[in-house]
């Protein structure tokens, strides 16, 4: 089985989206960690034309379809919902599913 990359797109509003990137670092990413349902994760910079905000991808990795299914039954509203109150409108995701077909 591959292993399949969860890839959260977040345009952010360019007054907040330093405090944001420390709460993620801080808070967010180490709760979803804390799921068990992931092996890593990593915060990448989007760069090209921003006209909203600052881009960001944050990624997680599982092992397989099976551990992000159950993260999306058993964790993910919550966690979308932290998001949500926090940052509203100022933070806006989108989200999509890879899966890793190769690798060096």
């Amino acid at each position: 089985m591959n292993k399949i990359i969860y890839n959260v797109t977040v345009s952010v509003d360019p007054g907040i989206h330093e405090e944001w990137i420390t709460w993620m670092k801080d808070i967010h990413i180490p709760d979803v960690m804390s799921t068990g349902k992931f092996l890593q994760n990593r915060i990448l910079r989007v760069h090209g034309e921003e006209e909203n905000g600052v881009t960001y991808a944050v990624q997680y990795t599982a092992a397989n379809r099976g551990e992000l299914d159950s993260y999306f039954a058993e964790h993910a509203p919550r966690l979308q919902k932290d998001h949500v109150d926090k940052y509203g409108n100022s933070a806006v995701a989108f989200r999509t599913i890879l899966e890793l077909l190769h690798e060096c």
